[in-house]
């Protein structure tokens, strides 16, 4: 029976031999081909609105409409400087023009495409203030506008010949819609003014996706390099994009994770070689950590079919957790008679082994539980990386590590005997004199929970680079840009509807425009009014300028006079007015150059029940007048106010609740599951974690640290390996016993090497999830022994006394 089962052993090694070269020449190919490029997206990592799609979509199209672009001011006090620092800039990118080039051509060329969409319907283009004034002014009024027109004594703009636009309408109308944005043309080019410095505005595109991290190790040397180049000669050169953000992002995740990954595996090489002094334990636990990493991304690929930056960063912390398993089945080996074969050494194990991947498992599960992408995928990736390295440990520790090839150091052996000068804190002698400092402790950790601040403000998990943060608030506020992330959602049966829900909306949000809550509003109802208000503006027009009102003749018929023209004339004017009032349609809008600007903001059908728009904020700077804005929606049928900053926040709040349940019963499920070997004494592997997470609820109250999503999550990870030490100190024999604190004293130590190194990340999220690993995880380390003293008979009641 032995033989055959030694038999069945190697035959197990072979095949998972067979299954690693399988994983190894995908990573490979993977790589090889950089089809495993990390995707640094951060908003992948965010969850998708609850049970509403139209409202994602709406997110969605406010987002990809800025990620693939580049803004750039050129700015200096004297034009010719600055347009000369423009030149420069665009020529350092002309060599990459495949990668990024100019969105807009000559100023002049575009004005013109961008008038023509409105040609044949000028007529129906009427702004609120040309309403009223067409509603309250005599004929007389606007037969001197037109002549005034005529004859180069009106001052504003002048679009084509003047028979096209006889009253000023459309250059009037044209004037309104240009107060939406300061930039203007001058010179064949873009521009905007600010405190006597003149900016060349420069719109760039990127042709490759600004979250490839290879097209962002591009991009940016190449806007640095032109950057440089324009700096030159003008004296300030501001860029923002999404690809600058998402870069800087990256470089930092890669450094962490270059950090993280490199600081674990050295310290755990360093712990191997202190403890064994012989390469070969470090080659077995490095051999079981790369299959665990291997396997990992392999399946994360076939999973997701892609892989975040950030889940490569927490799972650089992996190397920290899958380590236990082999250094649990190397201390064993330690503490075990010679004449016990390592297959039988494994069977003996394989219990314990078992309820560590499961318990690890059930914490890594919580995480799955998320709906947050970047959460299930990090999850997916430690838990399948630890199944693959406990594999690794099972198939091929046993046929490697023979009964006389392992010997423990002085050192390691001292730290093995440390645990017999542990104090019996569960002792009934020692009882009395430890409550005093119990009492004290739990009051501290109490009066610390108490002052626990609570924290699920999106805002606070995010960080961003100070000087490409001043630059894009800089470049918001030069642009009068709107705000990507408060918005209101229009829905309507029809496009028809959700235009005229657009109208009274916009009449509804001027009282606080007037009170300079905000600047204004950017919505296609600005550019293409309803049908119905369309044919109320001609409607309009031709009654207060084609027709006699209170017995005076048409404002038409009156410049006919002043100018000495023949009734045909009149009637000739009259019908070309006319012939401009043809129905603008929002597609047509859209499709043309004038549309660019605005076509994010239309959603158009987006299911069976009808369309959706979105209406833009412009000048939003206190954020205190938010709950103004969301009541204004109220009000308005088929409007929601959306704020994604706070809705983002409620789920965090609502998945921190929701966690914090999760954790409980985590708790739960684990002691029932340890109750199935140990019985009455399960709560002993179970009580460390869970006293070390109370007290450290308590340090984060006294430190001011507020509790979010991440502290819960790190907290089932306390739990889930926090047990293990539990299970490696009721596991073995009372001798044994000594190796197995060894085996706590390695994984501790590894693991806080980890995670400790976690907790110095610059990512906010990390950064909290890292801190409570840490302390955690040194509290179930020191508090361990004191519920699982040697002074305790063993639990385990098939272990037996091997040394």
């Amino acid at each position: 029976m032995t033989k055959l089962s030694g038999s069945l052993q190697r035959r197990l090694a072979a095949a998972w031999l067979l299954a690693v070269l399988l994983l190894a020449a995908h990573n490979a190919w993977l790589w090889l081909g950089q089809r495993a490029s990390p995707d640094t997206d951060i908003l992948a990592l965010l969850p998708a609105s609850r049970n509403d799609a139209v409202l994602q979509q709406a997110f969605a199209h406010m987002v990809d409409s800025a990620q693939q672009k580049v803004v750039v001011l050129v700015g200096d006090r004297d034009w010719e400087r600055a347009t000369q620092a423009a030149d420069a800039y665009l020529a350092a990118l002309q060599p990459q023009a495949a990668l990024i080039a100019p969105m807009a051509g000559n100023a002049a060329q575009l004005q013109e495409q961008w008038l023509a969409v409105f040609g044949n319907s000028r007529s129906l283009l009427l702004s609120g203030a040309q309403r009223a004034q067409l509603l309250s002014s005599a004929p007389e009024y606007w037969s001197q506008q037109s002549l005034a027109g005529m004859y180069g004594a009106f001052g504003g703009p002048k679009l084509g010949a003047w028979q096209d636009d006889p009253f000023g309408l459309f250059a009037g109308w044209v004037q309104e819609r240009a107060r939406e944005t300061p930039v203007r043309p001058r010179d064949g080019r873009l521009f905007v003014e600010r405190d006597g410095t003149s900016y060349v505005l420069l719109l760039l595109e990127l042709k490759a996706p600004a979250f490839s991290m290879q097209v962002q190790r591009q991009v940016v040397p190449l806007l640095a390099q032109a950057r440089q180049a324009a700096l030159a000669q003008a004296k300030e050169v501001i860029t923002g994009g999404v690809v600058l953000h998402a870069a800087a992002a990256g470089e930092q995740a890669s450094s962490e994770m270059a950090t993280i990954g490199a600081g674990s595996l050295a310290g755990i090489l360093l712990l191997m070689w202190l403890t064994f002094r012989s390469l070969k334990p470090i080659l077995y636990i490095g051999a079981s950590i790369a299959v665990g990493c291997l396997g990992a991304l392999s399946a994360c690929m076939l999973l997701f079919g892609h892989v975040h930056l950030l889940t490569l960063v927490f799972g650089a912390s992996l190397i920290g957790i899958a380590q236990d398993y082999g250094i649990y089945f190397l201390c064993a080996r330690l503490g075990t008679a010679d004449t016990v074969s390592s297959p039988q050494l494994f069977r003996q194990l394989l219990p314990g082994l078992g309820l560590m991947l499961l318990a690890a498992a059930i914490g890594y599960l919580g995480m799955a539980a998320t709906p947050f992408p970047g959460l299930r995928q990090m999850a997916v990736f430690s838990a399948l990386g630890l199944v693959f390295a406990w594999i690794t440990v099972a198939c091929w520790f046993p046929q490697l590590v023979g009964p006389h090839s392992l010997r423990a150091t002085p050192a390691a052996q001292a730290f093995g005997r440390s645990i017999d000068a542990w104090p019996d804190f569960l002792g009934k002698q020692a009882w009395h004199l430890i409550l005093p400092a119990v009492v004290a402790i739990a009051g501290l950790c109490i009066a610390g929970i108490v002052h626990l601040q609570v924290s699920d403000d999106i805002r606070a998990l995010q960080k961003t680079s100070q000087v490409l943060l001043d630059d894009q608030i800089k470049i918001g506020k030069l642009l009068d840009m709107a705000a990507p992330v408060q918005f209101y959602l229009v829905r309507g049966g029809s496009a028809e509807e959700v235009l005229q829900k657009e109208e009274q909306l916009a009449q509804r949000l001027q009282p606080l425009v007037d009170a300079g809550v905000i600047s204004g509003i950017q919505a296609v109802s600005n550019w293409v009014p309803s049908q119905a208000a369309q044919r109320g503006n001609l409607a309009l027009v031709q009654q207060a300028l084609l027709e006699a009102r209170n017995g005076q003749p048409a404002a038409l018929a009156q410049v006919a006079s002043a100018i000495d023209e023949t009734p045909q004339w009149v009637q000739g004017m009259r019908d070309r007015i006319l012939d401009k009032g043809r129905t603008l349609a929002p597609e047509a809008f859209l499709a043309s150059p004038a549309g660019e600007a605005t076509r994010h903001l239309w959603l158009g059908k987006v299911d069976d029940s009808g369309s959706a728009s979105i209406v833009a904020l412009r000048g939003l700077a206190d954020y205190r007048q938010l709950d103004k804005l969301a009541a204004v929606a109220a009000n308005v049928p088929g409007v929601q106010w959306v704020d994604k900053v706070a809705d983002i926040s409620s789920v965090l709040k609502y998945y921190r609740q929701y966690m914090g349940w999760a954790l409980l019963a985590a708790y739960a499920a684990i002691f029932a599951l340890l109750s199935l070997r140990y019985r009455r004494h399960a709560w002993r592997a179970l009580a460390p974690p869970l006293v070390a997470s109370f007290i450290t609820l308590g340090l984060f109250g006294w430190l001011g640290q507020p509790l979010q999503l991440f502290h819960v999550l790190a907290g089932l990870l306390v739990l889930g390996l926090g047990v293990d030490y539990g299970i490696f100190l009721l596991e073995p024999s009372r001798h044994a016993r000594r190796y197995a604190w060894l085996t706590v004293g390695l994984s501790a130590v590894s693991a806080l090497l980890s995670f400790g190194l976690l907790a110095l990340s610059a990512s906010p999220p990390l950064h909290a999830f890292g801190l409570t690993m840490l302390c955690g995880m040194l509290l179930v380390w020191l508090l361990a022994p004191c519920f699982t003293h040697p002074g305790i008979a063993s639990t385990n009641p098939d272990a037996k006394d091997c040394a």
